[in-house]
């Protein structure tokens, strides 16, 4: 199995669910946004991983590289090539899909719990969130989380999309607080405390074991009496 993951530069890392995926025997072709000749063909692919961004969905002077990952995206789920979106990647999942995106009322920052209809195939939590937007769920999709900051997590065919970051490992979480630090400051949120619990969530391999139920739904896809 060949999945294209789609990543920014500066923040590649495909952390747990990467581990999850490679542990299943897949292969893992990371492409940069940046990157001029981005995106790739998706035909090519079995299955395709978009990752986060600190770009929006909304940003105006990134519309060239999201409207062609969005493009691609469409394009992965018309010929049946399951996409998986990580915050960023299941913002802009649900807008290639017919879906919207605009600004939380709430940001999320840190360790959160979400509301699962269906917590054997998308856990509970707690996740790291890391996001200012959020999205609806495109048209024919069935809402499978949320939080009181909005939907958490949907399924449309074999695609899914989640707001969290189940890939955050702790390294990850590090880097973020410490290019962060602004930001978490505004939301009076201690990243002390959040790469703490993070190391904590790591060593129990808790973090570990969401995330690798997160990419077995995927593979396997969400029961109809769910989707």
């Amino acid at each position: 199995m060949r999945i294209l993951a789609l990543a920014n530069t500066a923040d590649p890392e495909t952390g747990y669910v990467g581990d999850a995926f490679v542990r299943r025997g897949a292969e893992l072709v990371v492409a940069y946004r940046e990157v001029g000749d981005f995106p790739p063909a998706v035909d090519d692919f079995d299955a395709v991983l978009s990752l986060g961004s600190e770009s929006s969905v909304n940003d105006r002077h990134a519309v060239p590289v999201i409207g062609a990952e969005a493009e691609l995206l469409r394009r992965a789920s018309s010929i049946g090539r399951p996409v998986l979106g990580l915050c960023f990647g299941a913002q802009l999942l649900a807008h290639a899909l017919g879906g919207t995106v605009e600004r939380s009322p709430s940001p999320e920052l840190g360790w959160y719990t979400v509301e699962s209809d269906v917590p054997e195939l998308i856990p509970t939590g707690p996740f790291v969130q890391w996001h200012y937007d959020r999205f609806t769920p495109p048209p024919g999709a069935r809402e499978l989380a949320r939080s009181a900051s909005g939907s958490q997590a949907f399924v449309l065919g074999r695609n899914i999309g989640v707001q969290f970051h189940p890939e955050a490992s702790a390294d990850v979480v590090r880097r973020w607080c410490k290019t962060g630090t602004a930001a978490l400051a505004r939301q009076g949120i201690d990243g002390d405390a959040m790469i703490a619990e993070s190391e904590r969530q790591e060593a129990s391999g808790h973090a570990q074991a969401r995330a690798d139920r997160v990419v077995e739904t995927f593979l396997a896809g969400i029961p109809n009496e769910f989707g």
